[in-house]
């Protein structure tokens, strides 16, 4: 099956979407995307792209801070991906990939006198991990990038460098992911998603300030988190707490809503899928589906 891509607006085919080697997002990063998850629905024959508008809205933020023309309308964005998933015509779960990036050739790491151009591709993507187990993590020993250096808030492809070391060095002390504290030494994230916390039957998440991503999906858990009656708070978290939690879980476009078991060696709860994180995590798996209809308005159908 030939698959599309969307670059210098056109519909092309895959394999013939290339970019000069001098592009300047190719050399200093300066690049800002999203990750945007849709989901088949088997029963209704319908694939739906998850919260696809917040996803777009977050871009054209960080467009914002990156010295960013946008060349669409966020309605453009979202009727271009519409367009691209009903030309690829998935009937599975898939992985939406929009990027803006500085297209000029030239070399030199300004922003400006600098050519905005839009490439966006889609490709299968079922899950990352095993949803039914949970994650074995440690604390990385790296830091997370701060807001005076390159802000976390802002979804910049360079500084995902830093996620990289962070995933990369875990995985080879035999981890599945890590937990990343910022300069003052307090819990910021995961290598690329956000985290929760419960005690008391009550979520605890880091503050938006805390040099987090400002997940979509951890919009969404709070939002479900609301709907199902289940207290949260935004605080500072330190690091010595995150081994003596009731329940610990990571959510991300990528991530979805997973279980976190152990954390250096130290067993999470009982070492299971604690009640709350169950909760969570099945009513998502619903609502992605378009199966919740108080959450449908999050669902865009695609066919």
């Amino acid at each position: 099956m030939t698959e599309y891509v969307f670059l210098d607006g056109e519909y092309i085919e895959s394999d013939k979407a290339t970019i000069p080697v001098r592009t300047h997002a190719f050399l200093y990063g300066t690049g800002v995307f999203e990750g945007i998850r849709a989901y088949y629905n088997k029963e209704e024959d319908q694939m739906y792209a998850f919260r696809m508008k917040e996803h777009y809205e977050r871009m054209l933020r960080s467009a914002k801070v990156m010295w960013m023309e946008s060349p669409y309308t966020l309605e453009e964005y979202c009727q271009i991906t519409k367009d691209l998933l009903n030309k690829n015509g998935y009937r599975q779960n898939a992985y939406i990939r929009p990027t803006l990036y500085k297209s000029s050739i030239k070399v030199g790491p300004s922003l400006d006198n600098n050519k905005d151009s839009f490439l966006l591709f889609t490709t299968p993507l079922n899950d990352y991990y095993d949803a039914s187990k949970g994650l074995k993590v440690c604390v990385s020993n790296w830091r997370r990038n701060s807001d005076n250096a390159i802000p976390p808030s802002v979804k910049v492809t360079g500084a995902y460098a830093n996620a990289s070391l962070i995933k990369t060095d875990a995985l080879f002390a035999g981890f599945d992911d890590a937990i990343v504290l910022n300069d003052a030494g307090q819990v910021t994230e995961g290598s690329a998603m956000n985290l929760c916390f419960v005690q008391n039957g009550k979520i605890v998440t880091t503050n938006t300030t805390d040099d987090i991503l400002v997940g979509v999906t951890r919009n969404t858990v709070l939002e479900m988190a609301k709907y199902l009656g289940i207290p949260t708070v935004e605080r500072a978290v330190d690091r010595s707490e995150i081994y003596v939690f009731d329940e610990v879980f990571c959510c991300g476009t990528g991530a979805q809503i997973m279980p976190i078991t152990s954390i250096d060696h130290r067993t999470i709860g009982d070492g299971s899928t604690g009640e709350i994180t169950r909760k969570i995590q099945k009513l998502y798996y619903d609502i992605v589906q378009g199966k919740v209809e108080e959450f449908k308005h999050w669902c865009t159908p695609i066919y």
